[in-house]
């Protein structure tokens, strides 16, 4: 996921943030919390806490997603105002290439979903696994 974000990363970010935002704006794929201390040793991050804590509050922010089923993290692509309550993403079995989906109705229907049950939906996340456009011309 190459620079697709929106928006730059807000001013107020700390040094560290600022340095795991821009590694994960310029990543080619998802990339786990370890990865990212990898490549941004020579930076001077030398804990994981160190990015922990910047991965926690860009997600605060709503700057970056969590893809539970690959324990990595992307940046947010949604370029609305508002961050959604649901996010979607397809994710390349192939290639590894991540997209993310944003759509007012597939939020709409999974509150109301949730509400048949008598849930009451904070926040979704779906993951949807399967073979890019581009892997599948291959």
């Amino acid at each position: 996921m190459s620079s697709k974000h929106a928006n730059p990363a807000p001013d107020k970010l700390t040094r560290n943030q600022s340095l795991v935002f821009r590694a994960l704006e310029n990543a080619e794929k998802p990339l786990g919390a370890y990865d990212l201390l990898d490549s941004l040793r020579r930076y001077g991050l030398r804990s994981p806490l160190q990015v922990y804590r910047a991965l926690d509050k860009l997600m605060d922010l709503g700057l970056v997603h969590r893809l539970e089923s690959l324990n990595a993290f992307v940046i947010c692509t949604n370029t609305g105002e508002k961050q959604p309550e649901s996010a979607a993403f397809t994710i390349c079995g192939i290639c590894g290439k991540v997209c993310e989906i944003n759509d007012p109705n597939l939020a709409q229907q999974l509150v109301q979903l949730a509400a048949k049950t008598g849930f009451a939906l904070e926040k979704s996340t779906i993951e949807l696994r399967g073979i890019c456009a581009e892997c599948q011309a291959a």
